[in-house]
């Protein structure tokens, strides 16, 4: 493992900005200083004019391995991760076969083990009938990011709707519970009342069919669950401005026993534009009209919503381009969601060192990840510069996605991701990749 020094760069971290170096070695931050001096040698980088930050941690993908490789793979979406600053990733379970067993969850880090260039968890997927699998998680809960909860229907079959069931899992669980929050009724009728009036339905129907009733009453049903046991629970990709009063800021972060994540793709576009690019922004839970656009924005920035992530879910061009009813649900975005950021950040809607609270150091604080998500001495040495002077435009060429397209093609990014390190190891630099070292297990 090489010893590097990263010079003269400003570094983010800690809610603040410092100007100094930053010495790596034995996958670790060793120190960090102004004008570090070495008597050894060590791999020096220019950080001038850079930002440096600590490695995104992104708390909710989906890299369809094992059974759906004909989308994505670990190995190609944790290198997409990489290129974009992402170091760390926690992956859904809803492959094929679903994690539904320890067996099945073992597998996938085995997976990851031999071919990911990130850092990853697991969930631990939740059906109606593996409750006793299920509980068995708490013996790894050092080992486990948590159990995911499909509370509405999405991609693949693991919606959770028995009520026994969901009270016991909320009552027994010593991990955290992540929910996928839409009411299944709600969206059926919709869906039904909807079919019946038009006949033939087109993307801009998406939203309302799975509505903002659909989250509110699934999210609110979660959160009741989780205050009668005192469970753990982390809502992801809140949508709707409605959602947004079941959240409180009064809190410090690690004292919150219910948290709320938000996706980049509900913070940038809205239902307007579905006319642009149809099923291209199919997503669930759905994006929206675009007053909920501006509340999720306002609850990010006063801390009503915790983190960001991307629910990264990659389809072929051919399955986004079925008819409506067909097409699947999802977007990539793991390339793309740091500089996205930083696109806002450029835009003075949002701080830089707000953006590295909301996609690294609070990620980490949510699920006690060890020794990751800041820039501090002894902490794991997972970094990204950035030159904030490097734009570039989002197009097929430089798209690492296996699936080979993004909703983003045609945005330029005023940002580039120049240096990736994951442990310490420079995975990634200007383009060019050193796979020699894969990614870790992260621990809680």
């Amino acid at each position: 493992m090489n010893t590097y020094l990263i010079k003269n760069t400003c570094i983010v971290s800690d809610n603040a900005k410092i100007f100094g170096d930053v010495l790596i070695k034995d996958k670790k931050i060793e120190k960090i200083g102004s004008s570090i001096q070495l008597k050894s040698r060590a791999l020096e980088i220019d950080g001038n004019n850079q930002f440096l930050l600590p490695g995104c941690i992104d708390d909710q993908v989906h890299f369809r391995e094992p059974g759906l490789t004909h989308k994505a793979t670990i190995y190609t979406e944790a290198k997409a991760a990489i290129a974009g600053g992402i170091t760390s990733f926690m992956e859904m379970p809803n492959t094929s076969p679903p994690a539904f067993t320890q067996e099945l969850l073992e597998n996938k880090y085995d997976i990851a083990s031999q071919t990911s260039l990130a850092n990853y968890s697991f969930f631990m997927g939740t059906g109606n009938d593996n409750l006793e699998e299920v509980l068995r998680t708490n013996d790894k809960r050092h080992e486990v990011c948590g159990i995911k909860i499909f509370m509405g229907s999405s991609t693949g079959n693991l919606l959770v709707d028995n009520p026994l069931v969901l009270d016991k899992i909320f009552g027994g669980s010593e991990l955290l519970i992540a929910t996928h929050c839409e009411e299944e009724s709600i969206i059926k009728a919709n869906f039904q009342q909807l079919k019946a009036a038009k006949g033939v339905l087109e993307p801009a129907d998406h939203p309302i069919i799975r509505n903002e009733e659909a989250c509110f009453e699934s999210s609110f049903k979660a959160i009741q669950l989780a205050k009668k046991h005192n469970a753990r629970l982390h809502v992801l990709h809140i949508s709707t401005a409605r959602e947004l009063q079941l959240f409180g800021n009064m809190l410090p972060l690690e004292d919150k026993r219910i948290t709320a994540e938000v996706c980049v793709h509900h913070l940038h576009f809205t239902s307007d534009d579905y006319a642009r690019l149809g099923n291209q922004i199919k997503c669930n839970p759905a994006i929206k009209a675009p007053n909920n656009k501006v509340a999720l924005w306002e609850a990010l920035l006063d801390s009503r919503l915790d983190v960001i992530a991307t629910d990264h879910a990659p389809h072929t061009w051919d399955e986004k381009n079925e008819p409506y009813e067909k097409a699947h649900a999802g977007l990539p975005l793991v390339q793309h969601s740091l500089p996205l950021m930083l696109m806002y950040v450029e835009q003075g809607k949002i701080t830089i060192e707000k953006v590295v609270e909301k996609m690294s150091q609070n990620v980490a604080i949510c699920f006690g990840i060890k020794d990751r998500g800041f820039i501090r001495e002894g902490y794991k040495a997972d970094l990204v510069l950035v030159n904030m002077n490097q734009p570039y435009t989002v197009s097929k060429e430089n798209i690492l996605y296996k699936c080979g397209w993004s909703p983003l093609e045609g945005t330029t990014m005023p940002a580039s991701i120049t240096h990736t390190f994951v442990n310490g190891h420079l995975v990634y630099e200007n383009g060019r990749f050193d796979e020699t070292v894969k990614g870790e297990r992260l621990l809680f």
